[in-house]
């Protein structure tokens, strides 16, 4: 332990708190839109008025609303399948640098859009800023993975989801009546996304490109070692440089798997169904729409400050992802993720009660507590997990293209939830909360009879679970190192394989004399990991 104390830094937290900042903005834009709702609405109403001259159908006003809420998953989905092509080109470092200017651009259609008259430019903003956070919520994941020393890398890989819930917590905050959530200040709430995104554009020239991406895609050996005495604090790195060129070895004897082969290949079926099954089981849950739509639910229970439970219900979201990070490694990632989905399951059943009983004055405070209870839960299973077990099912190889699938498909269910909430909720009411509840129960015996626990085992042993290995490729000689795929077969520590690391060697040819500069650097290809 005191060894592992030395290799925490006060550079290497400043490279990661750089780095996470990309993973507050996603929790900033998921929280932001919440609290400014009927300023939102009547704003297309006053739009609609000044362009035909007569009032908004609210029919129209809840689609555009929707719409309005719902794109910023779709920017994200395009994103998540785009990070490994950024990651590739531009490398981790660059990538972050670079794909702030979406957030600036975002940031400012979403500020002037009063100034012009025009609901679409939050609609577009929000698109932009969307495909912004797709991008960060696989790139601060992976460089976060390969900075930090091997035996800390599970707990400070939940940094990403951490960032995550203090941005929503402060979008909630900042969302207060009296600070810019006002009918004047709304849009500043929606374009202060655009001063975190100056500030990492500041800071990144001053961390560190990743150790494994100079080593293993460059072969800059001399300057992955003095990134990592800069980062671990001590000249002794010998043990990090052989770990990495052992998984550079191993990435030079697996075989590169594209998606279309991901699908194709039934050794990859398993582990790619349960995969998918993470992701949804993380949307599906229904608590997106208790992040977009709290403030709705608390003033539907009859609370008179509905913002205020909407920040406790944020300050518990904080508070069980700190728990959840000293958890994961001792628990088990099964074994946390069926105490979640029931956890919530039955905090949803008493939510829809409390709604169904608003009249009782007493059912507003077991609403909040329903509430409170089932974000608590999240944070303690499908909010961290899936991501951890997804990357521990593949190995290099086929991993990131089951990444870009898995979070495809969460973005996806978060699209979908996002669209239909409103008008699930016109139709169903406080039964609403049921239909989540139905997933959260499929979702438990799903994990309960098929997901396995993968604390600490190696690929190996994993794969045994599905009743065989995933497939090796020979290599030839003319097969150059950086190309990835699976082998649960070939030998790794525990250590290394029960923390998400992931990496896929680059898929395109050797680096230009333009991206061996610090903000040039060329990365391997990855996927995301997420909210």
């Amino acid at each position: 332990m005191e060894g592992q104390e030395k290799q925490v830094t006060g550079y290497l937290l400043f490279s990661l708190a750089t780095a996470v900042i990309g993973s507050l903005q996603f929790g900033y834009n998921t929280g932001v839109i919440n609290a400014p709702e009927q300023k939102l609405q009547s704003f297309f109403n006053d739009t609609w008025v000044e362009r035909y001259g007569e009032p908004i159908n609210p029919g129209i006003c809840t689609i555009v609303w929707s719409v309005t809420v719902a794109i910023f998953s779709v920017g994200g989905m395009v994103g998540s399948f785009s990070v490994g092509v950024m990651a590739n080109r531009f490398g981790r470092r660059r990538s972050m640098f670079l794909i702030n200017i979406l957030a600036l651009i975002g940031g400012l259609l979403m500020g002037l859009c009063t100034i012009c008259s025009s609901y679409e430019m939050i609609i577009a903003g929000r698109l932009i800023i969307g495909l912004f956070c797709g991008l960060f919520t696989g790139l601060t994941p992976m460089y976060v993975g390969e900075v930090s020393p091997t035996p800390l890398r599970g707990a400070f890989g939940t940094l990403h989801q951490l960032g995550v819930v203090v941005g929503i917590l402060i979008a909630q905050v900042f969302g207060l009546e009296f600070l810019l959530g006002s009918a004047k200040l709304w849009p500043l709430l929606l374009s202060l996304t655009v001063i975190p995104a100056v500030l990492q554009c500041i800071l990144l020239p001053f961390c560190p490109e990743s150790p494994r991406f100079l080593l293993i895609n460059l072969e800059q050996e001399e300057e992955a070692r003095k990134a990592l005495v800069r980062l671990r604090g001590t000249q002794d790195v010998s043990k990090d440089m052989q770990e990495m060129k052992e998984e550079s070895t191993k990435m030079a004897e697996e075989k590169k798997v594209t998606i279309l082969e991901l699908f194709r290949t039934s050794a990859y079926r398993q582990p790619l169904v349960i995969a998918v099954m993470l992701q949804l089981s993380q949307q599906l849950s229904g608590i997106n729409a208790v992040f977009y739509y709290s403030t709705g639910i608390f003033k539907s229970a009859g609370v008179k400050q509905p913002i205020y439970a909407t920040i406790g219900a944020g300050i518990v979201n904080t508070v069980f992802t700190v728990v959840s990070l000293f958890l994961v490694e001792r628990a088990g990632r099964r074994t946390l993720h069926l105490l979640g989905l029931a956890g919530m399951a039955v905090s949803a059943l008493v939510m829809s009660i409390a709604l169904l009983l608003k009249y009782i004055p007493s059912m507003s405070y077991v609403a909040i507590a329903a509430v409170m209870i089932f974000v608590a839960m999240f944070e303690m299973g499908p909010g961290p997990i899936p991501w951890f077990i997804v990357a521990e099912l593949f190995s290099q190889g086929p991993r990131p293209a089951a990444m870009a699938v898995a979070g495809c498909c969460n973005w996806t269910a978060n699209f979908l939830v996002g669209m239909t909430f409103p008008k699930l909720e016109e139709l169903c009411g406080p039964w609403v909360f049921l239909i989540f509840m139905a997933f959260l129960l499929i979702f438990f015996v799903f994990t309960y009879f098929k997901v396995p626990e993968t604390k600490g085992k190696t690929f190996e042993e994993i794969s045994r679970n599905f009743g065989s290995h995933q497939p090796t490729a020979s290599v030839s000689a003319e097969d150059p190192p950086a190309s990835a795929s699976t082998s649960p077969t070939l030998p790794a520590s525990p250590m290394k394989e029960k923390v998400p690391l992931v990496l896929v060697a680059a898929a395109a040819g050797p680096p230009s004399a333009a991206e061996s500069t610090p903000l040039d650097d060329k990365s391997n290809s990855t996927v995301q990991e997420s909210v």
